[in-house]
């Protein structure tokens, strides 16, 4: 069992790729933290990872409030004795055009993706600094790169969340607390309308994983594979994972640059001639 011992928290557990993180690190001996808004649920998953013989206590509520984010992180350390790692899973979609979005439904999406994720993330880094070390490990869209119709409010939080990983990488690196993104691409409560539409405008007969999209317990062996110690050298690291095609990402970086002493309008337009294609798009 390569996380045996291994003290994991999971927020937004108890269904999809939260749930099949939590069952898949707990199978490999990590004691686990679940999460999630609905009490029912999260009893059971508990249930469900005692019945296979692994350790689990719940924590209900959302990570919008600090103080279950602080629940969440103190019934680790009262019930296993530390945290070792954070999977921060929880997520939430209020799809809407910026022309009719509502100010609620965007701070509510931003509340618990963004938010929430820092609020986790403080309180567990103050316990990781203690003991040493330990892992953040986010779990990212590709809205954050490329955007979504519909989903400003996702789009930014998920960028947010890329931006929080690369400030920590500088500001917790002396406490040997890492932080990764794993970018899955998988078949979901959140991405079963993409895919309904593909395979309707499709209609070839192919399947959600012909186009792509993984098993959510597919994807969460590369969860199990992050949060252990084989994995300690990656760092600050992006990686896409829809259970078949794995990716690791370059940050960014220039694509063409000129330097003069002095720029006038005309100087600026002839070196972005050309310069019309997006800066990122993704082609499957």
């Amino acid at each position: 069992m390569i996380l045996a011992g291994r003290r994991v928290i999971v927020t937004g557990s108890t269904r999809g790729l939260g749930r099949a993180f939590a069952l898949a690190t707990s199978a490999e001996g990590a004691q686990v933290v679940v999460n999630g808004r609905d009490a029912a649920g999260v009893a059971a998953l508990v249930t469900q990872v005692r019945d296979c013989g692994g350790e689990a206590v719940g924590v209900t509520g959302s990570v919008a409030d600090d103080a279950v984010a602080q629940a969440l992180v103190g019934a680790c350390v009262e019930r296993y004795g530390g945290v070792d790692v954070v999977i921060n899973n929880a997520g939430i979609v209020r799809d809407r055009t910026l022309l009719n979005m509502t100010t609620e439904e965007f701070d509510e999406v931003v509340a618990v993706n963004l938010r929430g994720t820092w609020s986790v993330c403080r309180h567990a880094a103050q316990v990781m600094k203690v003991a040493g070390g330990g892992l953040f490990l986010q779990v990212i869209s590709g809205s954050a790169f490329i955007g979504s119709f519909g989903q400003t409010n996702y789009a930014a939080s998920k960028a947010g969340v890329l931006g929080m990983m690369y400030a920590w990488s500088y500001e917790l690196q002396r406490y040997n607390i890492r932080t990764n993104a794993l970018w899955p691409v998988a078949q979901t409560d959140m991405t079963e309308g993409v895919i309904a539409r593909h395979l309707s405008a499709d209609g070839s007969g192919r399947t959600a994983e012909d186009l792509g999209f993984g098993r959510p317990e597919q994807i969460a062996q590369a969860a199990v594979y992050l949060c252990s110690d084989a994995a300690a050298g990656l760092s600050n690291q992006i990686i896409l994972f829809n259970g078949r095609k794995l990716t690791t990402f370059t940050h960014i970086q220039e694509s063409a640059s000129q330097v003069r002493e002095s720029w006038s309008p005309a100087e600026i337009g002839r070196a972005l001639a050309g310069a019309a294609e997006p800066v990122y798009s993704f082609r499957g």
